[in-house]
């Protein structure tokens, strides 16, 4: 197998480097009340790894510094940390964009029932994932009952407003495949997604975003069980794009761990890949001119953001 940093010498990238930067990613911890099979942080119920209050206040002492525009929080299950909603709060003060990538099911745990309200309440972007729209699929990869306490979050969401056209309520939906395959076209999946969860269910939402399955983490060791690593691989090396290289996630994000260490991704983070040395290396030394154009730290991972029309927090990253 090719480096990906050999494959991108090819294109003519002596390395790789961030070109701004608009958003930091938070991971406020790795519990959460889900165990699902692809997760590439192998997050769960039991997993103690939170961030603490005062690595919290760090991260709005530098929204504030640097006037960041967007933060995205993401876990585990982000609001499973006792800091999550001071937090929200407090970001909002500031006037920053707030993401929250959210399991769907942590609005129906006990103490959690008023999520949807304060998601309203403080103009919280949601990022729900639901990686099918059948019961059996959904149940299959995240647990039983998972894809009918799923519909119940949504219909909460719908019900205060999410996904409702002028509301302002911004709900997008995140597909992963079940399996070791490369997800289908967006575009063409977020209309069956739509057309389904309306004549089934009628819940709305604005827009479905597709993530490949890393081979990192949980879904590492099932491909590994499954003696098909290697062939995986090969399919993202062999459908590598150069067409997604310029809108890389890595190239605009900065991404702060739960103890406060800073990675170029969320995937660098499942794997303790730092950032290069002699950069700031946890948000207490969070420094934007040092950052905003850091070399990124590559590894064969990689591959899977930049295989067919790319992969991202965001979704993909290019056009067909």
């Amino acid at each position: 197998m090719l480096p990906f940093a050999r494959q991108l010498e090819h294109l003519g990238y002596a390395g790789l480097q961030a070109e701004t930067f608009n958003t930091l990613q938070v991971n406020l911890g790795w519990r959460c009340n889900q165990a699902c099979k692809h997760c590439h942080l192998m997050a769960g119920p039991h997993r103690p790894e939170q961030m603490q209050r005062d690595t919290i206040d760090a991260i709005i002492r530098v929204v504030e510094r640097w006037t960041i525009p967007c933060v995205d929080l993401t876990g585990g299950a982000p609001e499973l940390n006792p800091h999550y909603e001071y937090l929200v709060e407090h970001l909002e003060r500031l006037g920053t964009h707030i993401l929250t990538r959210c399991n769907l099911t942590i609005l129906l745990e006990p103490g959690k029932e008023h999520l949807a309200e304060f998601y309203r309440d403080h103009r919280v972007e949601l990022v729900g994932s639901l990686p099918y729209y059948q019961e059996d699929l959904v149940d299959r990869l995240r647990g039983a009952g998972v894809f009918q306490k799923s519909l119940e979050a949504l219909r909460r969401l719908n019900r205060v407003g999410y996904g409702e056209p002028g509301s302002g309520l911004r709900l997008n939906l995140m597909y992963n495949p079940a399996g070791a395959y490369l997800p289908p076209e967006q575009v063409a999946l977020e209309e069956i997604f739509r057309r389904e969860l309306t004549n089934r269910y009628g819940i709305h939402f604005h827009q479905l975003l597709t993530l490949l399955n890393m081979p990192i983490g949980r879904f590492k060791e099932f491909l590994e069980r499954s003696r098909n690593y290697e062939r995986y691989m090969g399919k993202l090396v062999s459908g590598f794009n150069p067409a997604t290289v310029p809108g890389l996630m890595c190239r605009s994000l900065i991404s702060v761990a739960w103890d406060g260490r800073l990675y170029d991704c969320d995937f660098n983070q499942a794997m303790d890949l730092p950032l290069l040395a002699g950069l700031p290396q946890t948000i207490e030394d969070f420094d934007l001119p040092a950052l905003a154009t850091r070399p990124i730290h590559l590894g064969d991972h990689c591959y899977g953001c930049t295989v067919g029309l790319g992969s991202s927090c965001g979704g993909r990253l290019a056009g067909e």
